[in-house]
């Protein structure tokens, strides 16, 4: 398991609250980075979290198995996360590696996998993808059914939905990749189910019923 050392801190300017920190959890003056992510989270020092993950990057080789996540504000992993069911937070969820879900993925605030250092791993879910804030990916997403953010949606590669896909802000992928939307829906229910809203309409949408975004459009897709 990958280790963070307070020399590591001070080395990527760590503020002086966060050494602190740091040093009143972790005397002996090292500790694994999933520990630091989880006390982090705990505690709600989700900034920390962050800022912490933007430096280290994706512990390549750890992977967190677990049947679902819930009562949780935030949940960070050090690498990639494995969900047999659904995954519900109430504000942040994040992964250095991928994030993958048998079941429905949402979170109050933002969903990324993959960004920092070694930025580079997809969301996936069995269903759907929900966000109250923005959705992040390295490489790419996928749901099968609807993928929802309240700000953007950006990935390195493609996007895909079995349903439609909306967001607050813009719908970017990937350079060379497209935005897939209605990919399990039927031709007829295609004008709803398969509706892509955002503020402007994306460069690379291949499949879709777009539609630009509202407060109406929001209300109507609802």
């Amino acid at each position: 398991m990958m280790q963070i050392t307070k020399e590591q801190l001070k080395a990527w300017n760590a503020c002086d609250d966060g050494y602190a920190l740091f040093e009143s959890h972790f005397p002996e003056g090292h500790a694994e980075y999933q520990t630091i992510l989880n006390t982090l989270a705990d505690e709600d020092f989700p900034d920390y979290a962050n800022w912490l993950m933007d430096r280290a990057g994706c512990d390549e080789h750890a992977v967190i198995e677990i049947d679902a996540i819930t009562n949780r504000k935030h949940f960070f992993a050090a690498g990639s996360i494995v969900i047999k069911a659904s995954a519900v937070v109430t504000w942040t969820l994040r992964a250095g590696g991928r994030i993958k879900a048998g079941g429905s993925i949402e979170a109050g605030g933002s969903i990324e996998a993959g960004r920092g250092i070694e930025a580079g791993r997809g969301i996936e879910a069995g269903f759907g993808i929900e966000a109250g804030r923005g959705i992040e990916a390295g490489f790419g997403i996928k749901a099968g059914c609807g993928i929802k953010a309240g700000d953007g949606i950006k990935t390195g590669r493609g996007i895909e939905a079995g349903d439609g896909i909306e967001a607050g802000g813009s719908i970017e992928a990937g350079n060379g990749f497209g935005v897939f939307a209605g990919l399990r829906s039927r031709l007829t229910d295609w004008p709803v189910s398969a509706r892509v809203i955002a503020k402007t309409k994306p460069n690379n949408l291949v499949s879709g019923s777009w539609v630009e975004w509202s407060e109406k459009a929001t209300e109507e897709d609802a």
